[in-house]
């Protein structure tokens, strides 16, 4: 029992009750801290709430960080929601195999690992990275390095596989990797390795804005200049992208949709019996502006 995560589960809340007393729980796999600090999160869950609202439904907010989960999870198989909205899980999270075991409704907002089978809405991480490798070789750039995300975060490690791919089909098989938090001083701490590892570098695709933006002060700071002797490419086109300078070329993720989206095909799976959900991948765009 322990090793499932398995946590005795009261009759469904949701059965036989009015779709307007229902109530769904949007839980992310963060700190506090994490949480209001990334840009991400707040499109994210404003975008969530309003397609509740629209619905005349409310949105209950939790946290669970590995260490929290064991507080976190019985209130929410327990019948406390009718159904949950899992954001940003990650490998080994033992949160996730305590949901994907209980039988309530859930939708993950970005792939879950591999390891635990729950349906999910992501945008195609993989395809991201590979719009970003075919750009920097267009620009001919070829000594290429990676800020990338957490390992254990799924959408990090296809924004790296895609990339990666890419670059090893076009010839350029040994592609230095510097890995980050999506915090701005990780992706600034980042760089630094890479500049003393790879002197020479021209390119740096960097798995999140934030983190972009801190790999662009290093960059300064040591004289480089962006783009003329490095580019920069970050990923997500948060806000920052744009009042940057330079302006940073990203890769656009349709993050309101996803939002939309997950909720939409949540609140149909607390009310239709039509068989296992489907994935729902959403395609991204390479948004080209002045660091590369």
């Amino acid at each position: 029992m322990s090793r499932l995560g398995y946590v005795r589960r009261r009759a469904p809340r949701g059965a036989g009750r009015r779709r307007a007393e229902q109530t769904i729980a949007a839980v992310v796999c963060e700190s506090g801290p994490r949480l209001f600090s990334d840009p991400y999160y707040a499109r994210l869950l404003v975008a969530c709430e309003e397609a509740l609202t629209a619905k005349g439904l409310p949105l209950m907010l939790m946290t669970a960080t590995p260490a929290t989960a064991s507080l976190t999870a019985p209130r929410l198989v327990a019948g406390a929601v009718d159904g949950v909205l899992l954001i940003g899980a990650r490998a080994r999270h033992p949160l996730t195999v305590t949901l994907a075991a209980s039988g309530i409704p859930v939708r993950c907002v970005g792939r879950p690992p591999d390891d635990v089978t729950l349906p999910f809405v992501d945008a195609d991480n993989a395809d991201g990275g590979r719009q970003v490798a075919e750009h920097l070789l267009l620009s001919g750039r070829r000594s290429i390095a990676v800020i990338a995300g957490p390992p254990t975060l799924p959408a990090a490690r296809d924004r790296l596989e895609g990339f990666r791919r890419t670059l090893f089909d076009a010839g350029i098989t040994s592609v230095p990797v510097a890995y980050g938090d999506f915090t701005r001083s990780s992706g600034a701490h980042a760089a630094q390795w890479l500049l003393q590892r790879v002197p020479n570098l021209d390119a740096i695709f960097v798995a999140s804005d934030l983190m972009a933006a801190g790999a662009i002060h290093t960059l300064i700071r040591a004289g480089r200049k962006v783009p003329d002797d490095v580019a920069v490419i970050g990923f997500g086109d948060a806000p920052i992208a744009k009042s940057m300078s330079p302006t940073l070329t990203t890769v656009r993720q349709p993050v309101e949709e996803m939002a939309t989206l997950a909720i939409k095909l949540l609140l149909a799976a607390l009310t239709e019996e039509n068989g296992p959900p489907a994935d729902s991948v959403l395609p991204t765009e390479l948004v080209v502006r002045e660091s590369g």
